[in-house]
């Protein structure tokens, strides 16, 4: 399988969500009757789109305002939130830094060592007002916080980083051994993030309940420019849903796929679904809400490492309320508004009662779906080609 791209080396083709298109069957369902919601670490939820764990858009505020209307915002443990007493303070400083030196200021905002009695008073105010706590951080610091995390109440837990491997070398330090943690932490444990069918397949063995898909594609993610790693996101999805399939035939076991970034409007939403995704993860659409705490900015998880950052803040700006953005009625006319009417429309259209009837749907690869039909709305930058 794959092309010659040289003597003697072959690549593999690979999609992403402006290359395909889903194709309508025989049957049509109305929207209103479609079940949308996902199960996560045997914990269901009735929106089954998660918000990422990047400072500019989730603090807790936010996950409680996301908890409240039946959505999973992930508060990041390296981040401002577990740093400062008053985070609100050092997004600020962020928010408001100069193009020219906002790389310098975020090193520095994140520099501030991490409180481990924030990480614990963070998840208390997420259970105090009965709202999902899950929280995340890198594999180097999974072992510290995890059990921390546990204690404090947290319902889920994420380890994740650019890449995850089950298999890692390091001199400077030990590698977590993430089948051990999976089996301790005894709470539902979430992987990422990968886009190969291997690694998934031994990322499920670890007893993990659910793995993160994605390698750079992020709107404020650089990892594809700077390392030149990444698979488009439709093959990226369909891969993992492969071994996610092949081990539950095997095993019984059921594992969630967690599509993340890439998708910047309802269309890719339900495309990432269509590839075999459980669930989808968000950051640049919910970094336009109201409740944001960046205030129309947000930044790359990468970008304050000290040596080598992978992001950049851009500005998205603010468009509307989480109700407008996941439920409307829309202000826009480019489909980044009313996610979950979009998400339920297609379903009707596609013939899919749920989100695994969602999975089976047919697809096409139709590079031309993006342009056919669109001169005007190019040409005045408008609708789907803004």
């Amino acid at each position: 399988m794959g092309m010659w791209v040289g003597m003697g080396r072959k690549a593999r083709r690979s999609y992403g969500f402006d290359e395909i298109a889903l194709v309508p069957g025989s049957l049509t369902i109305n929207p209103d009757d479609v079940d949308t919601s996902c199960e996560i670490g045997g914990i269901k939820f009735a929106i089954p789109i998660m918000a990422s764990s990047m400072d500019g858009v989730v603090d807790v505020n936010f996950a409680i305002s996301l908890g409240k209307i039946g959505g999973v915002a992930v508060l990041h443990l390296e981040g401002v939130s577990t740093r400062y007493e008053d985070p609100a303070e050092a997004v600020e400083r962020i928010v408001n830094a100069d193009v020219t030196e906002v790389t310098k200021v975020i090193q520095d905002v994140y520099s501030k060592p991490i409180k481990k009695d924030l990480v614990s008073r963070r998840i208390d105010e997420l259970k105090k007002a009965k709202v999902p706590a899950v929280v995340s951080c890198n594999p180097q610091v999974a072992g510290e916080f995890g059990p921390i995390a546990r204690e404090a109440g947290c319902d889920i837990f994420i380890v994740q980083s650019t890449v995850i491997t089950v298999r890692h070398e390091s001199s400077k330090y030990k590698s977590l051994d993430l089948t051990r943690f999976c089996k301790d932490m005894k709470i539902p444990v979430l992987l990422g993030n990968c886009v190969d069918y291997q690694v998934a397949l031994e990322l499920m063995e670890t007893g993990c309940q659910g793995i993160f898909v994605g390698i750079g594609p992020g709107t404020a993610c650089t990892s594809r420019g700077v390392l030149g790693i990444g698979v488009p996101q439709i093959t990226a999805t369909c891969d993992a849903a492969a071994a996610r399939d092949f081990y539950y035939k095997r095993t019984g076991k059921y594992f969630s796929i967690i599509t993340d970034g890439g998708m910047a409007t309802g269309g890719d939403i339900c495309k990432a679904f269509a590839a075999g995704a459980d669930a989808v993860m968000l950051g640049n659409a919910f970094a336009r809400s109201k409740e944001a705490p960046g205030k129309g900015y947000h930044w790359g998880m990468a970008m304050p490492h000290p040596n080598l950052p992978r992001g950049t803040r851009i500005r998205v700006g603010t468009s509307g309320s989480l109700q407008e953005i996941l439920f409307g009625p829309a202000q826009t006319d480019d489909g980044t508004q009313n996610l979950m009417g979009a998400l339920a429309t297609s379903m009707g259209n596609l013939g899919a009662h749920n989100i695994k009837e969602m999975q089976l749907v047919r697809m096409i690869i139709a590079p031309s779906i993006q342009t056919e039909g669109k001169v005007y709305q190019t040409a005045q930058r408008v609708g789907m080609r803004k």
